[in-house]
């Protein structure tokens, strides 16, 4: 076989199904479109039926394959009903993309309300860790699949008053590795990747704030914000047979902030 052959083939998701959690807009939305134009029925989630309704539509239009639910990442109950009916209508699930999450507060550490401190956690880990769990069980049945997290490059380097977020998403990382150690018996990959300053809604905070954008990109070698699809083909290796013998791992896409900083 060709290595052009080859290459096709490690990224063809051709008969996979694939769940994209947070995919109304922005990472969520840039993975989906990307998995759906390899071949795989995404079915997509996010909180807002209508907002998914319009992004599934769109990949269909292109020529895909989409589905869209809608569920709450920090609802328990939600979770259960979304694996509940992604095995209903396609009997398997083979990618999970844990993307959905929220930032609600950006200030001083020690000023952050509890309330707040609960529901980052109930969103950003335990819904997470809940998803994974349940999704890990069907991919079992189906004889295996592969889990991509998309934690953040303040799992690692905590961002300045950002520090709750920060904690959550240094959480999924070391949540990975736990999935992807006990689970591998299961023939269940877990990875995660770790976005750095990206032009998304959910980062406006800081890409919107002049001097804020300004001390950031003087920190990234590249020096811009990176894309929301710059960051989707991370997830696509780590979900495709190219990257079959990886787990446990994290792939940093920051333009070159961790490693040349």
């Amino acid at each position: 076989m060709s290595t052009k052959a080859m290459s096709t083939k490690l990224f063809d998701l051709t008969g996979r199904v694939a769940l994209i959690t947070g995919a109304s807009r922005g990472i969520g939305e840039a993975t989906a479109r990307l998995l759906a134009g390899q071949g795989a029925q995404v079915i997509i989630s996010s909180r807002k039926q209508a907002d998914l309704d319009q992004v599934a539509d769109s990949i269909e239009a292109a020529g895909g394959k989409a589905a869209a639910i809608a569920a709450h990442q920090g609802d328990s109950a939600a979770l259960k009903y979304l694996i509940s009916e992604v095995e209903a209508s396609f009997g398997r699930l083979d990618i999970l993309v844990n993307n959905a999450a929220t930032n609600p507060y950006f200030g001083h550490i020690c000023d952050t309300d509890m309330g707040v401190v609960d529901k980052t956690l109930q969103v950003n880990v335990k819904g997470y860790f809940e998803l994974s769990a349940l999704a890990s069980k069907l991919m079992q049945k189906g004889g295996g699949g592969t889990i991509v997290n998309v934690a953040s490059i303040n799992g690692v380097r905590p961002g300045m008053f950002q520090g709750i977020y920060s904690i959550t998403k240094a959480a999924v990382i070391s949540m990975t590795q736990a999935f992807a150690k006990e689970c591998a018996p299961w023939k269940v990959r877990c990875n995660a990747v770790l976005p750095g300053l990206t032009d998304t809604r959910f980062a406006s905070a800081l890409t919107h704030n002049e001097q804020i954008l300004k001390l950031a990109l003087q920190q990234i070698p590249l020096a811009r914000v990176a894309q929301p699809a710059e960051i989707a083909p991370a997830i696509l290796y780590l979900a495709s047979d190219a990257a079959s013998y990886v787990t446990g791992t994290t792939l940093v896409v920051d333009g070159g902030l961790l490693g040349c900083g």
